[in-house]
Formats: C-alpha cells, structure tokens, sequence
C-alpha cells in the first residue's frame, strides 16, 4: 500500500522523504501492478517530476508546505489535464487536442501541493457502472481480478483500494463513486450537487453531475475534500458556496448524530451481503428506526429520463458521423436518449424536487441515513444478469439500483466500506452509503469517522 495520505505530508513536510522519492516508490508500484489492475490510461510522469521538484525546492527554501505537499494522486480522464488529451473513456475523444488548462479541481489540488500522476480508466462518458471499457479494456477489482472495480470511476477507486496511490478524483451522476467505493472496499465521497465545481471536466448529464474524492481513510478522504472546496464562478451551480473545511471538526470528534437505515425501496432490491452491510453499519452506528424514502423507485425512473436526455442531445451530432467509434455498451442508449419527448424531462424534474422535499422531512429527525451502497457485491466481468428480489436483472444498469435516487436529488453521501463475510462472496466488500442532508457533508464523514475508529469500516490490503 501507499501509505496514508496524511503520514506522506507529514513525512515530506518533516524532510524525512523528499516528495522525489515518494514519486519514485509511487511509479515503481504503477508498473508494478498496474497490468493486473488496468487503472490508468495514462502516467503524467514528465509533470509529476516538475511538481515534486517544485515541492522539494519549497522545502529546501524553509518555505511553509501546503497540506498535501507531495501526495500522489490520479484522476478520472474526464478531468482536464493541461497538454493531455481528455478521453472520458472514449476512443471518439482520442484525435481531440490536448487540453489548454487543468480541470479547477486538479488545479486545486496542485495547489494544496498533491503531485498528479496519471489519468485513470472508466466507463466511456461516464455512462456505466462496471468499467468494462471496450477501448481500453476492462478496470480489474484489486481483491479478485476476475471481478469488477464498479465504475463510472473504477480506476479511481482500484488505484487505491490495489494501494497504487493514495488519492484519486471521479465523479458521480448516478452512482459513479458510490458504486466502485462499495465494490473495492474504499471511502468514496460525492458532495452535494454545486459544493464542488465541474469546470474543466468532461460533462455527461449537467442537471445530475457530481465530482469528488476516493481515499483509503476517512481522514485523507476529509483532507482531499477540504483542499477541493470553494466557490467558482465558471459553474453555475458552484458559483456561491463558500467552503466549509471538515478536517478539524473530525480531528476534535464529530457531533452526535441521530441515525436511520433507508428500508422500503432499499431493502427490497438488497442482497443478502448488502443486507448485512447495513445491518452492520446499524449496530455500528446506534440507529434507532427504519424509514422509508416514499419516491425512491420514481426519483431512479426520473434520474434514467433526465440522463438518458441530457447525454443523448450532448452526443447527438457525434452519433450520426461517429456512431461506429462509440461504446457498444452505451452507443444504443444514448441514440434512445436524444429521441426523449421534453414533456417527459419536465416531469422527470417535477418529481424530481418531490422527492427532494420528502427527503428534507427526514432529515428534519435525523442526520444521517444508512443504505446499502450496491445491492449485491462485485460481480465477474462479462456478467450480464443477475437475480435481485426474485427477478432476473440486466447486471450492469442494477449496479446503480440503490444509488440513483438518492444522486437524483443531489443529497450527500460517503460510501464507507463493510466486509459482510457472508457464505457467498465472503473474501469481496461491500459499502453502505452515509447520507446526509444538502450541504451537511460533515455529518457524512462523521458518521464514516465513528465506522472506521469502532473497526468496522477498514480497507484491506489486497
């Protein structure tokens, strides 16, 4: 493993590493593992050289470090990378040119002195939750390689959970961090809609979009969180929220949260193992009642309307002269959805801020709310069907069956990681999904905090 994002800050800050030599164990550990996993697409090797040298040459001045001063990390080749090619996942991207700038958040990043090297494999334009890229070959699960990492984001979440670097950045539409965090046993992070801004990111669904952190403990999770806040004026939706650091809040103990499990919607399309994981986080967690989120299963019918529109008119002139360079797993889809009626998007909307508001009268009892983050635990590659509540389901849309709601209305959540341990599947993990209310990150990672320091929620070396 890479070791904690915190203890190399430390250690680089202290001079007991120089931030070259962190590189230098950091690619040695990509070329070593990366051909089992396939994470990255790319190694930024040339610009990570100059960013930790620009690091050591700070310290060496006795110039004060930033908080992630020589932390590597990669993201999702959605985000801008100045002078690399943005791919999202797409062979139609790959004669594009390089992009001018870094994405705000890598930018961000940079800033808090985190050493970017590489971009990292997903489903292409975001649309999927297996990482079975057909252009670039599939995203292996770090604990059994036969399995899938979960995607949209599954080289974000197999670089750490395979112990490749640290930190890494993804996003979220419908599921997109939760779903891999829950599949490789890692901490995942998709803030409220608007808390972090997508300018520089390749767009799928702009009413939907999420980006943010995965990590292997929740407080490098906090601290790459912390380093991504603040407003932007290039997003719309991020354009008036100042940040809201979370960091020292965890260091001094989170507040006491009143604690619910989602049933309902939630339960009936949960596995066994993901029964147990929540039931798990529960106990953990000191829940005290059931609830029900009553629109659950319109807001996922919703979120495929709205999605299904929005990627579709974004890709509609590239489908009629590229159609043949597209993903076969999404290319259909996305033709389907440029063809939506917009009297449907508009109720697709409507219901949409009713189950918002539904979801405020919940959070007017309680803080934060338990569901499983994917109903079953990684399934092999190839897998086309698999059995939920009794019915045969198509395996790679189901992945997103618990998480799609709850994106839909823009709330939240950390996955934190569970190992249910169940007859079937035992050696595989399976996440549960801490929601809080909008903007209320902190109780989030809070109550991921309380899991990981009772020993419940832990990453485990593959």
């Amino acid at each position: 493993m890479t070791g904690p994002a915190a203890d190399i800050a430390r250690q680089v800050a202290s001079g007991e590493r120089s931030a070259q030599a962190v590189l230098d164990a950091t690619l040695a550990r990509i070329r070593e593992h990366d051909s089992r996993y396939n994470c990255f697409t790319a190694v930024t090797e040339a610009r990570a050289r100059q960013e930790a040298t620009a690091i050591d040459a700070r310290r060496a001045r006795g110039e004060p470090l930033p908080p992630l001063a020589g932390v590597p990390y990669a993201v999702k080749n959605l985000f801008d990378i100045a002078d690399e090619v943005t791919l999202a996942g797409g062979r139609v991207n790959a004669s594009n040119a390089p992009a001018r700038h870094d994405a705000r958040l890598v930018a961000r990043m940079r800033e808090a002195g985190a050493v970017l090297v590489g971009a990292l494999n997903m489903d292409e334009h975001a649309y999927g939750f297996t990482t079975e890229n057909t252009h670039y070959g599939p995203c292996h699960n770090p604990h059994d390689t036969t399995r899938i990492a979960g995607g949209s984001s599954g080289g974000s979440a197999a670089a750490v959970a395979g112990g490749l670097v640290p930190l890494t950045l993804g996003s979220d539409t419908n599921g997109s961090i939760r779903v891999p965090a829950s599949l490789c046993g890692i901490f995942g992070l998709k803030p409220t809609l608007g808390r972090l801004p997508r300018t520089g990111s390749f767009p799928f669904v702009g009413s939907l979009d999420h980006l943010g952190p995965f990590a292997a403990s929740v407080s490098d999770l906090t601290a790459a969180y912390d380093a991504l806040q603040g407003p932007d004026a290039d997003d719309a939706a991020c354009a008036q929220y100042a940040a809201d650091p979370v960091l020292p809040s965890l260091a001094h103990g989170a507040r006491s949260l009143r604690v619910a499990v989602l049933g309902g919607y939630f339960a009936q399309w949960a596995g066994p193992q993901a029964h147990r994981a929540v039931d798990i986080a529960a106990q953990a967690l000191g829940a005290t009642a059931v609830v029900e989120l009553p629109g659950a299963a319109q807001a996922r019918a919703a979120a495929f309307i709205i999605t299904a529109a929005e990627g579709g008119a974004l890709h509609r002139r590239k489908l009629v002269t590229h159609y043949d360079y597209y993903e076969p797993h999404s290319r259909d889809r996305l033709v389907a959805g440029s063809l939506v009626p917009a009297a449907w998007v508009q109720q697709a909307q409507r219901v949409r801020h009713r189950v918002y508001r539904e979801a405020l009268a919940l959070f007017s009892q309680y803080d934060v709310l338990i569901a499983p983050a994917t109903p079953v635990s990684a399934t092999k590659i190839g897998t086309d069907w698999l059995t939920l509540a009794g019915k045969s389901m198509p395996a790679r849309a189901s992945m997103g069956l618990l998480t799609q709601p709850i994106s839909c209305i823009g709330l939240p959540v950390c996955t934190a990681p569970t190992w249910p341990e169940t007859e079937q599947d035992g050696h595989l993990p399976l996440g549960v999904q801490l929601i809080g209310a909008p903007w209320r990150e902190a109780d989030c990672l809070g109550a991921a905090y309380a899991l990981e320091q009772a020993g419940v929620s832990r990453v485990r070396t593959p």
